[in-house]
């Protein structure tokens, strides 16, 4: 019964929320983001726990509304999750800024692809779709999810915006698949700040050790294309522009490849400074990190 309200619920969402007015549909989801937020639950008291690594020096009263303003975040990519298919081009790029815009256009010069590691931060699927118009196919990676419709629902969706989306598992060679985009030339966001597959690098996340996933360093290391961390966050917009929220691309310099050590070694040390990158992102806007699921190796239960 949960598995079909959760597809109802979604389907509902991609076909009334998209036909609200925009002033009603985004206050609407701050209201349900705050009654979320009031009824304490495990998703907030965990997003709460990971925002204190990321603010140490918050005290409960700071915590709490650091947590509700990141509730109110999190409901802002939902409600742009259900909109966006009807956006325009030009709303989707005139509501997209990049910080270091120069690093990420110039990370394609000589006809390589690009890998990117990116956080659960901001809006990637809008991300996604900016870069689909401005830069190159974007191929990535997303978790497969149950019941199998509610994952064809968002594989539509994201392809609506342009994007290639291979399923994590029970989709054939994913990694091969990667390697020939990037080496063709394409363009492969990869979220690595939570490991799915117990085969991820355990890594110095602010301040404590965590564990991620290694794709965006391994997949580097084999196609030899270059590998930027990115950090995606919201900002308030003008008056008079196409909506109230964009969001802000902070391109970090490239992750420079070990000379020495085996491949683990390598991998380890690029995912390391994709995480001190990620961290720093993450430390000058918690609120839009959108983690409520263990990350830290000191919250993960023993295997």
């Amino acid at each position: 019964m949960f598995d079909r309200l959760t597809v109802l619920a979604y389907t509902l969402g991609w076909k009334l929320v998209s036909a609200l007015p925009e002033a009603i549909a985004y206050p609407l989801f701050t209201l349900i983001a705050d009654a979320v937020w009031w009824k304490r639950g495990k998703g907030v008291l965990r997003l709460e726990a990971n925002l204190a690594r990321a603010v140490p020096t918050a005290d409960a009263a700071g915590l709490r509304a650091l947590s509700r303003a990141g509730m109110r975040s999190y409901l802002r990519y939902w409600c742009d999750a259900f909109r966006m298919p009807g956006w325009s081009r030009e709303r989707t790029v005139s509501t997209c800024r990049v910080e270091n815009e120069d690093v990420l256009r110039g990370a394609f010069v000589g006809g390589s692809g690009v890998v990117v590691a990116l956080a659960h931060h901001g809006n990637w699927d809008h991300a996604g779709a900016w870069s689909t118009f401005e830069l190159a196919k974007v191929t990535t990676v997303a978790e497969r999810l149950k019941p199998e419709e509610l994952f064809d629902r968002f594989l539509a969706f994201r392809e609506s915006l342009g994007m290639e989306i291979l399923p994590l598992t029970g989709g054939g060679s994913v990694f091969g698949t990667l390697v020939q985009r990037v080496k063709n030339g394409g363009f492969v966001p990869l979220l690595c700040d939570r490991d799915l597959t117990d085969k991820g690098v355990s890594v110095t996340l602010l301040g404590e050790k965590a564990r991620m996933a290694a794709g965006p360093a391994a997949l580097a290391l084999v196609t030899g294309a270059p590998l930027l961390p990115m950090n995606i966050y919201y900002e308030r917009l003008p008056r008079g522009s196409a909506a109230r929220w964009g969001i802000v691309l902070q391109v970090h310099p490239p992750v420079p490849v070990p000379a020495e050590g085996r491949r683990p070694e390598q991998l380890a040390a690029m995912m390391q400074s994709c995480a001190d990158a990620l961290g720093a992102g993450i430390a000058r806007h918690p609120e839009d990190w959108h983690m409520l699921q263990r990350v830290f190796e000191a919250d993960l239960e023993p295997r």
